[in-house]
């Protein structure tokens, strides 16, 4: 997209993300998403992206994310463990080794920097 643009978060079609099963600790998790935005050189990225209840693993990107709806808990590995849900905004650090756990389908807006 080239232009300025508004987008209602908890209505957008988000398409299917498949998770790595060596990503999933347990559960049955599902993700979704949708590139909003994404700088000329690809390393800002702007979207939206839902799981679905379960347990599973990442390793982060530099992202600020805010919470529209559901709610998890994220532990960072060395670090602190952070409780999300509607409303909150969290910063994560590129390399940071993460454990999310869904409790409630959540979905976000994130801003990533590669």
């Amino acid at each position: 997209m080239t232009h300025s643009f508004a987008l209602h978060i908890p209505d957008a079609e988000l398409e299917p993300e498949p998770l790595d099963p060596e990503q999933i600790v347990s559960g049955t998790p599902e993700v979704t998403g949708k590139v909003v935005w994404e700088s000329a050189d690809g390393r800002q990225i702007r979207g939206i992206w839902q799981i679905t209840p379960g347990v599973v693993t990442d390793t982060e990107a530099d992202e600020l994310f805010v919470v529209v709806s559901g709610s998890a808990t994220v532990e960072v590995a060395g670090g602190p463990t952070l409780t999300v849900g509607p409303g909150d905004m969290a910063v994560l650090r590129a390399g940071d080794r993460t454990t999310w756990t869904v409790h409630e389908t959540l979905r976000k807006a994130y801003a990533i920097s590669l």
